[in-house]
C-alpha cells in the first residue's frame, strides 16, 4: 500500500530529509507582444541585438516574430529566479527602441487580415527552418490570431535525492528513472484534478479586444464599444477561444504513466486528420506550410495545462527525450500574465505554486478513468468562464460542491506543504501567499479576473485602454532601471554569441531539408 499524503509529510519533518526540499528547481517562460506606442503589432523581425531566436538561452520568439520569449535559466531559490526574470527584461527593453511589451495575456489590436502578423523566423538552418514551417502549421490550423496569445509558464521539479527518499519510504524496486517519472506523472494527475482552483486564483483574461474574435463565432459579451468579455470569466486565455480547440477537442491524451502518455501521443501524431490532409504539406508554390498532414505536426503542438518535460538535445523531439531519460521536471502552462505584475508574474504566485505542485506531488493520486478526466476537464471549464459566479458547482467524485468550499478544503491541505516548505527556507513566504489566496476565496473581487474587469471600467469599458495603459507603466518601470555597464555587456555578449553560434549551425548542415524533415519525424520514440 502507498504511503498516505500524512506519512509523506511526516518524512519531510524528517532533519536529514526536510533540507532537500530546498533544491527545487524552478524556471519560468514569460511570452509578450512587442507593439508600438500605440498598442498595434509591430511588422519588425525579431531585434538582431538581442540575439538569436534561434540558439540565445534567455530570449527566443514563440510564434510570431512579435511574440518575444523571456526565459531565466534553472534557479533553486524564488529570489534568484525573479531576478534573473529582472535582468532579462531590463536587458530586452535596453533594445526595444520606441516599443513596447504588452504585458496581457490576450493581444493587442492586431491586423486586419492574418497576413500581417509576421511568422517568427530561426535563419537557413535546417533546425531553424523546421521550427518555422511548423509554425507556419500552426497558422494554416488555427488561424495566427490564436497564436498571438501569450502567457507564463512555470517550471518545477523535485530533487532526485527527494525522490530517493520516497522510493525507499515505498519499498519501490523500480529504477531510479522508472521511480520518477511515475511519480512526476502521480503529480499531473492531480494537477488535472485541481487545476480549476489555480484558473480561480490567477486567472487574469476575462476581457479581449475585439479584433481578436474579428470573423468568428463567439458567445462573449459586448463590453463598451470595442471590447468582449464574459461576466464571470476568469481566463478566456484557457477557454475555447483560445488554446483549446476544435481538432483537439476529442484527443484523449493519458496521464496514467509514463508509456501510457507516450503512447497516446504516438497516436495523435500519426493519426491522419482529414481537413489537413486536403491541405497537403504544400502550398501552390511547391513551399512547405507543415510538417505532415496528421492530427498533430509535433508533440508540442498538444495545447495541455500541464506538461511532462526532459531537455532535450537539438535536433531531438521531446517525446524522444522522455523515452530515454525519463521525466526531469513538469512545465505549468496555464498562468495567465498578471498585468498587475511588471514581470507579468509575481513572487507571491510563484511560492503559492511551490505549495500548490508540492502537495499534487504527495497527495494520493490513482489513475484517472474515463469519467474522473472528464469531470476535471469540465470542472476546468467552469472555472475558466464562470470561476466568479457566486455559488458555482464543481464535480468531486460524483457529488457537487461548491468551488469556495472545496477552494478552501485544498487549502487548507495544502497549508501543510507551504509549512513545510516555510521551515526549510527558513521563511514564511509560503504560508504568507497562501493566506493571500484564501482571501480571494472569501471575496472574489480580490481576483486578478476582477480587478482586470474593475480596471477596464475605469478606463472607459475599454480593454484596450486599460492594456494600452499597463504597458507603459511597465514600460516605464523597466526603462527608470537600466542594467549596471557590467551586466549589459555580459548580456551583449551572450547576444553576439548567440549570433555566432546560428551562422555557425547554418554552416554545418550538410543535409537537404527534404531528408531533414523526413529523419526528424521518423526519430525512434
Amino acid at each position: 500500500m502507498s504511503p498516505t499524503l500524512s506519512e509523506r509529510l511526516g518524512l519531510l519533518r524528517d532533519p536529514a530529509v526536510q533540507p532537500l526540499l530546498t533544491d527545487c528547481r524552478h524556471g519560468i517562460e514569460k511570452e509578450s507582444l512587442r507593439v508600438t506606442a500605440d498598442g498595434m503589432l509591430v511588422q519588425s523581425a525579431h531585434p538582431v541585438r538581442l540575439g538569436s531566436a534561434l540558439t540565445h538561452p534567455t530570449i527566443t520568439t514563440d510564434y510570431s516574430e512579435a511574440l518575444i520569449e523571456l526565459i531565466t535559466p534553472v534557479s533553486r531559490s524564488i529570489d534568484e529566479l525573479f531576478g534573473n526574470l529582472d535582468e532579462v527584461h531590463r536587458f530586452t527593453y535596453s533594445h526595444l527602441g520606441e516599443e513596447r511589451l504588452w504585458n496581457q495575456s490576450m493581444p493587442c489590436r492586431l491586423p486586419v487580415t492574418d497576413n500581417d502578423i509576421p511568422i517568427a523566423w530561426y535563419g537557413t538552418s535546417n533546425v531553424g527552418t523546421l521550427k518555422h514551417v511548423y509554425r507556419r502549421g500552426l497558422a494554416i490550423r488555427y488561424g495566427k490570431a490564436m497564436q498571438c496569445i501569450a502567457g507564463v509558464h512555470y517550471n518545477f521539479s523535485l530533487p532526485p535525492a527527494l525522490w530517493a527518499q520516497f522510493k525507499k519510504q515505498d519499498q519501490d524496486t523500480r529504477s531510479e528513472q522508472q521511480y520518477q517519472s511515475e511519480r512526476y506523472f502521480a503529480l499531473i494527475r492531480n494537477f488535472r484534478r485541481y487545476a480549476w482552483l489555480l484558473m480561480y486564483l490567477f486567472g487574469a483574461s476575462p476581457a479581449v479586444c475585439a479584433s481578436f474574435l474579428q470573423g468568428r463565432d463567439h458567445r462573449l459579451q459586448p463590453l463598451g464599444e470595442k471590447s468582449l468579455y464574459l461576466p464571470y470569466a476568469t481566463s478566456l486565455r484557457m477557454s475555447d477561444l483560445g488554446y483549446n480547440n476544435n481538432a483537439q477537442s476529442d484527443l484523449n491524451v493519458c496521464h496514467n504513466s509514463l508509456d501510457a502518455y507516450i503512447a497516446s501521443m504516438l497516436d495523435a501524431i500519426s493519426l491522419p486528420y482529414e481537413p489537413y490532409s486536403k491541405l497537403g504539406t504544400h502550398d501552390a508554390k511547391g513551399e512547405w506550410q507543415q510538417l505532415n498532414t496528421n492530427l498533430l505536426q509535433i508533440e508540442n503542438e498538444f495545447y495541455s495545462p500541464i506538461r511532462p518535460k526532459r531537455v532535450a538535445q537539438s535536433g531531438e523531439k521531446p517525446l524522444h527525450a522522455l523515452v530515454e531519460r525519463g521525466v526531469e521536471y513538469i512545465e505549468v502552462r496555464c498562468l495567465d500574465i498578471d498585468p498587475f505584475a511588471p514581470l507579468g508574474v509575481d513572487p507571491d504566485t510563484a511560492h503559492f505554486m511551490d505549495a500548490f505542485l508540492l502537495f499534487c506531488a504527495l497527495q494520493d493520486s490513482p489513475r484517472l478513468e474515463d469519467a474522473e478526466c472528464q469531470a476535471a476537464s469540465d470542472n476546468f471549464n467552469l472555472a475558466v468562464k464562470r470561476g466568479r459566479e457566486p455559488g458555482l458547482q464543481l464535480q468531486d467524485n460524483g457529488q457537487e460542491r461548491t468551488l469556495v468550499d472545496w477552494g478552501d478544503n485544498l487549502l487548507d491541505s495544502i497549508s501543510d506543504c507551504a509549512a513545510l516548505l516555510d521551515s526549510a527556507n527558513d521563511t514564511q513566504r509560503f504560508s504568507a501567499s497562501l493566506e493571500q489566496q484564501r482571501h480571494k476565496l472569501a471575496d472574489a473581487s480580490l481576483t486578478p479576473s476582477a480587478r482586470v474587469l474593475a480596471a477596464i471600467a475605469e478606463q472607459g469599458d475599454s480593454f484596450f485602454r486599460f492594456a494600452l495603459a499597463q504597458s507603459e507603466e511597465h514600460n516605464r518601470y523597466f526603462r527608470a532601471r537600466p542594467l549596471d555597464a557590467q551586466a549589459q555587456t555580459q548580456c551583449e555578449a551572450a547576444a553576439a554569441q548567440s549570433l555566432a553560434e546560428q551562422q555557425a549551425i547554418e554552416a554545418a548542415d550538410t543535409l537537404d531539408f527534404d531528408s531533414y524533415v523526413a529523419r526528424y519525424l521518423t526519430q525512434p520514440d
